[in-house]
């Protein structure tokens, strides 16, 4: 169940391919999970599983805090794909079966019932009534640089693109020359303003020091 033995490649491919798609372990802030897993780890993971070195880099940085990351420890075998079939299922807070219109159906019924009654319909018709709040985004132009003309510059982009957070999309690239046979990555992202900084990608980007040299904000516009 889980990652397995993430001391042995077979387990750090499973962790690899897990976080793909995501920042961390659980949801979308550091956590306990992330912890557990980390300290299950006997050390970094090479350089070709990108994504988890980009999350162990990262997680690595919250060391001294780890204590204070929100969340309970759990088995190690309940992170990780299989180990996510036993999670409790919640419904959605939206779903409308949460709220009951009516309350009891007593003839009788008591001016407590009838106050909570109204309260709950108010507070329904308000929830169906607002209007999804508008969303700040910004379109960023960034520079990676290379350490040099040997760096494997597809790798080097591989390991920018999996850098995931929510609010985050990657656009286009392209490398341009920038002096003796060396060669910048040039890449597009559009980020939601409340979710996602440039101080939060240099860290996650320049994580990746065995291609990374450095990342420049190039161009920075409000959508």
């Amino acid at each position: 169940m889980g990652f397995g033995d993430l001391k042995t490649p077979s387990g750090l491919k499973v962790l690899n391919d897990f976080l793909a798609d995501k920042s961390y372990i659980e949801g979308y802030v550091p956590s306990q999970a992330d912890i557990a897993v980390f300290d299950a780890l006997s050390g970094a993971p090479s350089a070709d599983l990108c994504h988890a070195l980009r999350w162990y880099n990262h997680i690595k940085s919250y060391q001294k805090e780890k204590s204070s990351l929100p969340g309970v420890k759990k088995a190690l075998v309940q992170y990780g794909p299989a180990g996510m079939e036993d999670a409790t299922e919640y419904k959605d807070d939206d779903d409308d079966d949460d709220i009951d219109l009516f309350g009891s159906d007593d003839e009788e019924e008591s001016a407590e019932a009838k106050r909570l009654k109204d309260e709950r319909l108010a507070a329904y018709n308000e929830k169906k009534s607002k209007k999804p709040a508008l969303i700040a985004k910004s379109s960023i132009l960034l520079d990676v640089k290379p350490w040099d003309d040997e760096t494997d510059m597809a790798k080097l982009e591989e390991c920018v693109r999996s850098v995931h957070m929510d609010g985050l999309l990657w656009g286009s690239s392209k490398l341009v020359p920038v002096g003796y046979g060396i060669k910048k990555l040039q890449i597009q992202c559009v980020v939601e303003d409340d979710k996602v900084g440039t101080d939060q990608l240099e860290e996650q980007i320049t994580a990746f020091d065995d291609y990374v040299q450095s990342m420049d904000v190039a161009a920075f516009n409000k959508i």
